[in-house]
């Protein structure tokens, strides 16, 4: 892309910014009649502002990410989250490389040191999403919860296909382990968590923390993939028209495993035998998410696996709401309360 193209497009995106949260931030029963007849599903009402949200993207006539080709759908991604997340304060942002990847670690304005940090992997199906995708994200719960966020950026596919991102989060966690002192770290209350496929290698790197004995206070796994059958309820409900859909998870699955085993344990947690000692969790759903019921049954596993362990589904809200900080009212509330419950976990 020229610099002139390159700067074209940037206005643009600011321009669909304002458009949205101009819309987005409009007196509830205006953005109630914006959005159109509630759309009400499995018992739930989808929440007016994100159901106008997702009216903009069509008029809009918005590619999906699952329609363009994968270097595409990455610059997509990054597109799409800045729409939504906007400009969120924080204490104090650094750059770092963590185990030979780069890294980036958020600073709330009141952290303590030494103080709690979360070691965070960002979703996208192991083949989109960085850094800067969820860093208006990280920006928010880091400041919000009063918790250090340090952000990983593993291997994507199909470039690096399983287990490279499985194997990342394992090192990287590792590493942080080792340098908790240098990043002002107190060890004792070291976390992991993400959303969708990192919430996936949250739970992955939690089961080595307990089977190896390495510390780890808490799992944040927020709309986790936990099981690639994908035979729920809610997996047919909301293939189509909820951002998530059927064909963006065919090309998850098959840049990221390609012709082995969706059984694995280590990409599908919910088959895996659960062992002792593992770190209470929040395990965060949506409602109109595809990947609902099969993150609602990691819960179920790990409370009859005896962890401490709570389950907060956002019955009005889709898959990615943890990156809309920026715009509407309903999303930005759950990414409230997700980083209070985060907040009262290591900072009693």
């Amino acid at each position: 892309m020229s610099i002139k193209a390159s700067i074209q497009a940037r206005i643009q995106e600011r321009v669909e910014a304002t458009t949205v949260a101009a819309l987005l931030g409009l007196p509830e029963p205006v953005v109630r009649r914006l959005a159109g007849p509630p759309v009400v599903l499995d018992g739930q009402t989808l929440a007016p502002d994100v159901q106008l949200m997702l009216r903009l993207q069509t008029m809009a006539r918005k590619a999906g990410i699952e329609t363009l080709p994968i270097p595409d759908g990455r610059l997509a991604t990054g597109e799409q989250s800045r729409i939504v997340g906007g400009r969120q304060p924080v204490g104090s942002v650094r750059d770092l490389q963590v185990a030979g990847m780069a890294a980036r670690l958020y600073v709330p304005t009141d952290a303590p040191e030494p103080g709690p940090l979360l070691v965070f992997f960002h979703g996208g199906g192991f083949f989109v999403g960085d850094l800067e995708s969820h860093d208006p994200a990280c920006r928010f719960l880091a400041e919000q919860s009063g918790v250090r966020v340090l952000a990983v950026d593993y291997r994507l596919a199909p470039e690096h296909p399983f287990p490279a991102a499985y194997d990342d989060a394992l090192a990287a966690y590792r590493w942080v382990v080792d340098h908790a002192v240098d990043l002002d770290a107190d060890p004792a209350r070291l976390a992991v968590g993400g959303d969708s496929a990192g919430g996936n290698l949250s739970a992955g790197v939690a089961m080595e923390a307990a089977r190896t004995g390495l510390p780890l206070a808490f799992q944040l796994l927020i709309y986790p993939a936990t099981d690639n059958v994908r035979d729920t309820r809610s997996a047919e409900l909301f293939a189509k028209g909820f951002f998530l859909t059927d064909e963006f998870m065919a090309i998850a699955t098959s840049s990221y495993l390609g012709d082995l085993d969706p059984l694995d344990p280590r990409v599908s947690p919910l088959r895996a035998d659960l062992p002792a000692g593992l770190a209470p969790a929040l395990v965060v759903t949506a409602g109109f998410d595809p990947l609902r019921d099969e993150g609602e049954a990691y819960a179920r596993a790990l409370e009859e696996a005896g962890v401490p362990v709570e389950l907060r589904r956002f019955p009005d809200q889709i898959h990615s709401f943890f990156n809309i900080v920026g715009v509407g009212r309903s999303s930005r509330a759950a990414n409230l309360e997700i980083a209070r419950r985060l907040r009262d976990a290591l900072r009693p």
